[in-house]
């Protein structure tokens, strides 16, 4: 059996009266607000101080049902029946054409998509840069004077590289030349051959001599345009990452002095106030160091990348007129080397026509041999 609730205020219709539940029904439910057509005077308005609630217990001994005014959904201020029935939660709207319900949730449900908060949460496309002043701290002229200075060096560290590596490519192409030479000549002076037939033993001879002068003399050039061209080019190489590290100061430099200027434009445009004057002086101090190390380094780059570029004539042109004595110097003693091996070994009066007549006529000759013979 249920008890009866008192009700903190009278309903609408009969002040006086109080509810006896059916069971399974309310007859009436309580209104927080005044009657209608009753006074509303502050004391006629206060309610009476609620009667503490009863054990709620069925005869069996168990709880049966706990009522508070706020425990049922109240349609209307009308004095209606209305069921203990819960009331029915509504279903979800239906999500827009590519939302999702964690779309919905934007911001709350940390969605990444969606409409309202959940659409902005997931922006993209930025209109203005962050702490990028307003102000133009360097002008474009200045800007791009840099650029295309500091492009011409970028160039020249390219080729410097790469006729460093061409040079190193071509003084092992010579050694392994000058080697491969007397390679040759070894195995021909070792060959049995030379052993049986004493002239062609000395025409042998003259050319292994030939080819280890030949061999001592490029070893020469090679040492000399490692001296004096590969080096001077790795060294001039070296030079460019002391240069990279100083343009990066200075863009980093660059960097902050934007962003100490942007933050001094943000406190500009604030109302005049004793706390934003002081933050506004005290960013402008913390500008001025950073501004003077811009303009420096800023101004020693533009005066020294132009003076650093029209040097490299001065630098490589002794390296590259040591390259070309000692190619001369080489290819001097090589005419007098094969100029006296010819004159050993050559037979004079005859031309090169003559002797490819004499080879082809001792090859023909061997080919009719039987031993080598076509089937």
């Amino acid at each position: 059996m249920i008890h009866e609730i008192p009700s903190p205020c009278p309903p609408r219709g009969d002040p006086g009266n109080s509810f006896s539940p059916v069971p399974g029904r309310i007859q009436a439910v309580p209104s927080p607000g005044p009657p209608w057509g009753h006074s509303t005077d502050p004391s006629a308005l206060s309610p009476p101080t609620p009667a503490p609630f009863p054990a709620l217990f069925t005869e069996t001994g168990r709880i049966s049902r706990f009522f508070s005014p706020r425990a049922f959904p109240v349609t209307s201020r009308s004095p209606r029946h209305v069921t203990s029935r819960p009331r029915r939660v509504a279903s979800p709207r239906r999500a827009a054409p590519g939302l999702s319900a964690a779309g919905r949730g934007g911001a709350k449900s940390g969605g990444t998509s969606g409409s309202g908060a959940g659409r902005r949460g997931n922006m993209s496309w930025i209109p203005f840069k962050i702490g990028q002043p307003k102000k133009q701290i360097v002008p474009k002229t200045v800007e791009r004077d840099f650029e295309r200075e500091y492009g011409k060096l970028q160039q020249l560290e390219d080729q410097t590289k790469k006729l460093q590596k061409d040079m190193k490519k071509s003084t092992d192409a010579d050694l392994a030349m000058s080697k491969s030479a007397v390679k040759i000549s070894s195995d021909l002076l070792s060959n049995p051959l030379c052993e049986q037939e004493p002239s062609f033993l000395e025409m042998v001879t003259a050319f292994d001599t030939a080819m280890k002068r030949m061999d001592s003399f490029n070893q020469e050039k090679v040492n000399q345009i490692q001296k004096t061209v590969i080096e001077p080019l790795k060294k001039f190489s070296s030079v460019f990452p002391s240069l990279n590290m100083a343009v990066k100061r200075r863009e980093q430099t660059l960097q902050d002095y934007k962003r100490l200027q942007s933050k001094v434009e943000k406190y500009e445009e604030k109302e005049r106030t004793g706390p934003v004057l002081a933050k506004l002086h005290q960013a402008r101090e913390e500008l001025r160091p950073v501004k003077e190390d811009f303009e420096a380094k800023n101004k020693q780059l533009l005066e020294e990348m132009p003076k650093f570029y029209s040097s490299r004539i001065d630098y490589f042109k002794p390296s590259f007129e040591s390259l070309v004595r000692a190619q001369v110097v080489y290819y001097t003693e090589m005419h007098k080397i094969f100029g006296d091996l010819t004159a050993q070994i050559d037979r004079p009066g005859l031309s090169d026509e003559q002797r490819e007549r004499e080879n082809d006529a001792k090859l023909s000759e061997l080919r009719a041999l039987s031993i080598v013979a076509d089937d």
